[in-house]
């Protein structure tokens, strides 16, 4: 780890720290930067209000994620990517998406028709057309604009 890493982890740990004590909440916190991915992740484990701060369909982490970026990425030089992660639960999330994917593929399959997936934010569509691009006879396409975009799942031509 070069001296740029150490210090962007010294001002995001710092930042957090001070983010979720003035939200008076209490937790374990573990900064580190992931230098493949040039982005800074913080994964809060052992909280009580995990829920809370994950919140309807991860609204809320989301949510604190974007507020958390912009602190810490002020007075950076460059720009790095944020990852809040709360109690596991973007792996978890990651997990139910790629099941939900490989469900609605084998939904295709059997009916040979295609199947629609919507209220699914970009992120979430992006993890399952990840999910499904090695299958040789199945793609993915998102149609539709705003909150009326969806990822549709169908038979190769």
């Amino acid at each position: 780890m070069n001296k740029t890493e150490k210090e962007i982890i010294s001002k995001s740990t710092e930042v957090v720290d001070n983010f979720f004590r003035l939200l008076g909440i209490k937790a374990n916190l573990v900064v580190d930067y992931d230098s493949n991915n040039q982005a800074i992740t913080v994964e809060v484990n052992e909280l009580e209000e995990a829920g809370l701060l994950i919140g309807n369909r991860g609204r809320t982490i989301n949510s604190l994620q974007i507020i958390l970026s912009q602190i810490i990425n002020q007075g950076l030089a460059d720009w790095h990517r944020v990852l809040l992660n709360i109690a596991g639960w973007r792996e978890k999330e990651e997990r139910r998406l790629q099941e939900l994917a490989i469900q609605t593929a084998e939904r295709v399959r059997e009916t040979g028709e295609a199947q629609s997936l919507y209220n699914l934010n970009s992120s979430e569509r992006r993890h399952v057309h990840m999910a499904l691009s090695n299958e040789k006879d199945i793609e993915t396409k998102s149609e539709g604009e705003g909150e009326e975009r969806s990822l549709t799942i169908l038979l190769k031509q």
